[in-house]
């Protein structure tokens, strides 16, 4: 089993783990990115602002633990996302985008902790019209028991469905145990090899994976072809994700993930040259025409 250790990093105010692109290991079947943003608190007054930009030939996704964020795009999406929904985005050619904090929420001060990921499109999709989709958290997929819950947030697995439209096999799952002795031991995830690659990513409380615990703020990558099993103690929480291995190693650079160094060439450029479309309502928004 291989043990990622998150990078601190930022972007802006915000605090933020990066455990993916690691030089050792690119991705975890197609998730190519993975922060975890926060937690922080904002004083009254304070928040997220991520101005428009960029992105070519993959698939965010924004899940929140704690507070918000307002998404902005150059299809004209505006969407908040809140715990327990999620805001899914195919950059395909080419879209902008800039996310930034509720003005209520930023007037009251408010507590902000997500994930996103990134996702590959395979090679094939790359060239294919942005798109964007919201699902509240009522339409997740949940299967709950008296030892914890395990949430679908996207892909197929765990004899569940998630509504979110993927572009390839994977799967990507918020696992709770529950707060109680009793009720917690009885909870564990499989995850089989069939799901292909898998990770198994901890947020809170200790997490096992085989037994072995794994630290807070690392990727625990599983060894292919080996099943494994996530137990943990009471409270705890995680990330488990995977899905099929991308055909090789995609390019990133910036925002861009691209097949070819030509591709990611021409984005740099389409940036520079002012050639991507602007965040509809960013009034000083970068781009070419809205």
């Amino acid at each position: 089993m291989l043990i990622i250790q998150g990078r601190a990093t930022s972007i802006g105010v915000l605090p933020v783990r990066r455990v993916l692109p690691f030089r050792g290991r690119r991705s975890v079947g197609p998730f190519v990115f993975l922060d975890e943003m926060g937690p922080i608190d904002f004083a009254p007054g304070e928040g997220i602002d991520v101005p428009p930009h960029p992105h070519i030939g993959l698939s965010t996704l924004t899940y929140m633990l704690e507070g918000g964020l307002d998404h902005r795009d150059s299809l004209g999406v505006f969407q908040p996302v809140r715990p327990g929904a999620v805001n899914w985005m195919t950059a395909g050619h080419g879209v902008t985008h800039s996310e930034r904090t509720d003005p209520a929420e930023r007037a009251a001060g408010h507590t902000v902790r997500g994930i996103q990921v990134w996702v590959a499109l395979p090679p094939e999709k790359t060239g294919i019209d942005p798109s964007f989709e919201h699902h509240p958290g009522e339409r997740i997929p949940v299967q709950a028991s008296a030892g914890g819950s395990l949430t679908l947030i996207a892909g197929e697995a765990f004899g569940m469905r998630s509504p979110v439209n993927v572009h390839s096999p994977l799967f990507y799952a918020d696992a709770r145990w529950a707060e109680t002795p009793m009720g917690a031991g009885d909870f564990e995830v499989a995850l089989d090899p069939g799901l292909g690659e898998r990770a198994v990513y901890p947020m809170d409380g200790d997490v096992m994976v085989d037994g072995q615990s794994i630290e807070l703020g690392t990727l625990a990558v599983i060894e292919d072809g080996s099943p494994a099993t996530v137990t943990a103690a009471p409270g705890a929480r995680a990330l488990v994700l995977g899905g099929e291995a991308l055909p090789r190693e995609p390019l990133i650079h910036w925002n861009y993930v691209a097949w070819t160094r030509e591709g990611i060439e021409a984005a740099k450029a389409r940036w520079a040259n002012g050639g991507f479309p602007k965040t509809v309502g960013e009034p000083n928004s970068p781009g070419g025409a809205s």
